[in-house]
């Protein structure tokens, strides 16, 4: 598949900081392994790792889901962080937080 450009995601968060305690370092990791609960969630962050940006419907082309069960999943995504989404006329484009991963990361490095 050919690449988009990153003209109509929002522009990325700055990493966000690690908590200060270890209860709400716990915390913000079972949250985040929550959102991550799902094969499909991480089909689709798989999917938009290999892409600058993608639409609800070419994710769907992906994906062995109906429309309805991918919108829930990138609802759950984008609440929890991991992506960042932003209307563009018809259509929404969704794109990976890198700072989410990364803070993701390094919270599983501390186990």
């Amino acid at each position: 598949m050919e690449q988009a450009d990153n003209t109509c995601c929002p522009p990325p968060q700055n990493t966000p900081l690690l908590p200060e305690s270890q209860e709400a370092s716990d915390e913000l990791l079972a949250q985040m392994a929550k959102a991550l609960g799902h094969p499909a969630r991480i089909a689709i962050l798989r999917i938009l790792t290999r892409r600058t940006e993608c639409v609800c419907g070419e994710i769907v082309e992906e994906l062995p889901l109906a429309q309805s069960t991918v919108s829930q999943h990138l609802k759950i995504l984008k609440k929890a962080g991991f992506i960042r989404g932003e209307v563009d006329g018809p259509r929404v484009c969704y794109c990976i937080e890198p700072a989410y991963i990364e803070l993701f990361k390094s919270l599983v490095s501390q186990l």
